[in-house]
């Protein structure tokens, strides 16, 4: 059972604001502030240089609390500016070569699918689109059709941007070992909303920020590699942190994952990460992602009883993004007097997932991503918002 009296004293905006706007960049509680701003502080007192040192301890465990938010060893994760960055680094150390194909989902994210059209570009790889099923998810069933010994990656958004589907991870992990095919998972919007464990997953890469459902800072992210592929992978860009100058002529990467980070770092930011991944850890993933189910669920439910609106939301299990649109209104004058009324809720345009957007005629979509720290009663208030704009 969470505590939602003590999460909101530790998130002193609900006081002022309904947040509902999770999936772009949660509310920080308490903890997380404090770690940034102490950090900051300390660096002002004794430098930059002397405070890291000072810190090392609590620096270094930040790899072993991403490791147990994702059922990982730390040595398995490298911490990052933010989630593209990470995502960057994997799929970019991978070799591609003219008929190499890359497999990637209907909702696939833009910043990840114009990486595929730059390869395709220089390499001849090509870039297959794996259909969905009725539901809207990934067809498991039509990406094992797909394969064959040219595929060299499968790459999937677990939740995408604009909407609540959550496609099949685990389904599509087991056909990637299967055939020993790498599987690079962004997990951008499902880290901090729902349970997440890398090996039931069968992901080799996965990709995540510390600003959306993690309520971590900005410019924060994580890298997953399993210690597997690893040592089969050299970053596209390295230095002498990644891989130490051993000789005139020689470099030797790092054993870990660290391979793939820099040596300089906003080190208040990762200990705000830190703070942020043991919060939730504290809580538990698992009453986290109830609640954001329940509250959700409760929002969907709602916005279906309000004439005028449709829910845009695909999958046969939705996440905590709910997408709609408004019969005689654009999605950025929805967000604009929700704000005026003290709900901040935000909007998804088409380009974030062209090819969904395409298919489906998206025009720019409302998402409203509630959390575990939001009410019933911040929900319903988002819902009499909507119903009384209708009502016009």
């Amino acid at each position: 059972m969470i505590d939602i009296g003590r999460v909101r004293d530790d998130t002193p905006a609900t006081a002022r604001l309904a947040y509902l706007h999770n999936a772009g960049a949660a509310l920080m509680p308490a903890p997380v502030v404090a770690a940034l701003k102490g950090h900051i502080d300390l660096e002002s007192e004794i430098g930059g240089y002397a405070a890291a040192d000072q810190e090392s301890e609590r620096l270094d465990a930040v790899y072993g609390s991403v490791a147990r938010l994702l059922n990982a060893a730390p040595d398995e994760i490298a911490l990052m500016e933010n989630a593209t960055v990470a995502w960057q680094m994997a799929f970019y150390a991978l070799p591609f070569c003219e008929g190499d194909r890359i497999l990637t989902a209907e909702a696939e994210y833009a910043a990840n699918y114009v990486a595929f059209l730059q390869v395709a570009k220089r390499t001849g790889a090509t870039i297959d689109v794996v259909p969905s099923d009725a539901s809207g998810e990934l067809d498991a069933h039509a990406l094992e059709r797909m394969i064959d010994e040219r595929v060299k990656l499968i790459a999937v958004t677990w939740v995408p941007t604009n909407g609540g589907l959550v496609n099949p991870a685990a389904a599509i992990g087991k056909i990637a070992r299967a055939h020993g095919i790498p599987y690079l998972l962004d997990a951008c919007q499902a880290v901090g909303q729902m349970e997440v464990d890398v090996d039931a997953i069968g992901c080799d890469m996965l990709s995540a920020t510390g600003r959306k459902f993690l309520r971590g800072p900005r410019g924060t992210g994580f890298l997953y590699v399993r210690r597997a592929l690893l040592q089969q992978l050299e970053p596209p860009m390295i230095d002498h942190f990644a891989a130490p100058w051993v000789a005139r002529d020689a470099y030797r990467l790092r054993d870990d994952a660290r391979r793939f980070e820099t040596w300089e770092n906003n080190y208040a930011a990762r200990l705000g990460l830190g703070a942020a991944v043991d919060y939730a850890l504290d809580i538990g993933m698992g009453p986290v992602e109830q609640r954001c189910r329940l509250l959700a669920g409760r929002l969907r439910d709602g916005l279906a009883s309000i004439r005028g609106i449709t829910i845009r939301d695909l999958g046969r299990a939705p996440g905590a993004i709910v997408s709609f649109t408004m019969e005689g209104y654009e999605a950025d004058t929805i967000v604009r007097s929700a704000a005026a009324s003290g709900i901040t809720i935000g909007a998804s345009d088409p380009s974030s997932t062209r090819i969904d957007a395409e298919h489906r005629a998206l025009p720019p979509l409302v998402r409203a991503s509630p959390h575990y720290y939001n009410t019933e009663a911040e929900i319903d208030r988002l819902i009499g918002h909507l119903a009384a704009l209708a009502s016009r």
